[in-house]
């Protein structure tokens, strides 16, 4: 029989998105009430009327991108956080440098369910080679995996034979840690003869995990999963042994929305990933852009789990390019969509094939109607201050890979 965490993971899917939206109007109330940034932010919002995803998408999304001029601005964490020093147990500084506290709740990441998830037992040893120096990532999986019942060394990164060492000499049941950096522990584990016998189960983050090296652990006796995570908001979502996209943590409700705006992508499609936090009264996210791509999964997921399912990171949702000295968002691009009802889907492609820059805009219509070429060429100048073309695609015609923006220039963007 399989395995949960906890009884949350194989809920009702509409008793938990009944439970959690009746947490979500608690959630943003105590953000007003604690966290500067968020009281200015959701200004005239009565917090007991966003009681549905509906209401939820109205709200303004603060991106991940905004932090680090925000943070400078209001130190140290730019008016989001609802604790104080003393209140926080550690506080972190990501590249940047963006600041995050650490709550004194127990697994206040929330790892130990997507470490459960893959394997890992109460009573384990876990040889952490996530950073302990400067971010949160060492901290975030030792959090969780002492919460699990786990023991824990702190291996951090580097020190490659040092590692091999001393697991050869604790026999660690786990691996946590990005897939490459255990990929070079066991080759030079390998050249040096060692054996790592107990080593059978692996948490990967922070880079991508493909089918290939995932096969050359199993073929080396050990079972890697994913998770998916910020150092801002903790564990959003994990892999199981279904291996069928990422489970959506029980703790945050996630939205998936078109670059450049809040406003929520069709089903399947992809977009940016936004979290908001339901627990979480450190550091009480609403609406948080983390600037990743991804998409839902249709239906449920064959591990029995009932949560949302999205199909894994897919890339960067921020694709602002500069273009003869002026920078483009896909904030304009939707801007630009919004003005001309008719289009359904559009990509501002960038070249350099005459010699100087170009903007193309392509855009979805069913029928062209009274939609004209001109009109659209006047909302691109109006709006990104610069002069671009128009060419109209059929619906489906442009890729679902959530860009807004495509920079193909030899020498990529500036």
């Amino acid at each position: 029989m399989p395995e949960y965490y906890d009884e949350l993971e194989t809920r009702d899917p509409e008793l938990r998105e009944r439970e959690q939206l009746g947490r979500l109007p608690l959630q943003i109330a105590h953000a007003k009430a604690h966290a500067p940034a968020f009281a200015r932010i959701l200004c005239g919002i009565d917090p007991a009327e966003i009681t549905s995803r509906a209401a939820l998408a109205r709200l303004p999304v603060t991106r991940k991108s905004e932090l680090i001029p925000l943070q400078k601005a209001a130190p140290p964490f730019g008016g989001f956080a609802a604790s104080h020093w003393g209140d926080a147990m550690r506080v972190f500084a990501s590249p940047g440098p963006i600041f995050e506290p650490e709550g004194r709740r127990v697994d206040y990441w929330r790892f130990a369910r997507s470490l459960f998830a893959a394997g890992f037992r109460a009573r384990d040893l876990v040889h952490n080679c996530f950073s302990y120096h400067f971010t949160p990532a060492g901290s975030m999986i030792e959090n969780g995996a002492t919460a699990l019942g786990c023991t824990v060394f702190p291996g951090g990164v580097g020190q490659t034979e040092q590692q091999v060492q001393v697991m050869a000499a604790l026999e660690p049941d786990g691996y946590a840690g990005t897939p490459s950096f255990l990929k070079i522990i066991l080759d030079r584990a390998e050249s040096m003869g060692v054996r790592l016998r107990k080593l059978r189960k692996a948490l990967f983050a922070g880079e991508a995990f493909p089918a290939a090296l995932r096969d050359e652990f199993l073929a080396r006796g050990i079972d890697g999963y994913q998770g998916y995570g910020t150092a801002d908001i903790g564990t959003i979502a994990y892999e199981t042994a279904a291996r069928d996209g990422l489970l959506v943590d029980e703790g945050v409700l996630v939205e998936i929305v078109r670059p450049g705006t809040g406003d929520p992508a069709a089903p399947g499609e992809v977009g940016e990933v936004v979290v908001t936090t339901l627990y979480n009264t450190d550091y009480p996210l609403i609406r948080f852009g983390t600037g990743d791509l991804s998409a839902f999964l249709p239906g449920a997921s064959p591990c029995g789990r009932t949560n949302q399912r999205i199909r894994g990171w897919m890339g960067r949702a921020d694709q602002t390019a500069k273009v003869r000295g002026l920078f483009v968002h896909p904030s304009q691009v939707a801007a630009i969509v919004r003005r001309h009802p008719g289009i359904g889907k559009a990509r501002l492609v960038i070249d350099n094939e005459t010699g100087a820059d170009r903007m193309t805009l392509h855009v979805e219509v069913a029928e062209r109607g009274s939609l004209a070429s001109e009109a659209i060429v006047t909302s691109i100048r109006e709006i990104t201050k610069l002069r671009g073309a128009v060419v109209f695609r059929v619906p489906g015609e442009l890729p679902d890979d959530g860009k807004a923006i495509e920079d193909t220039r030899a020498y990529g963007r500036e």
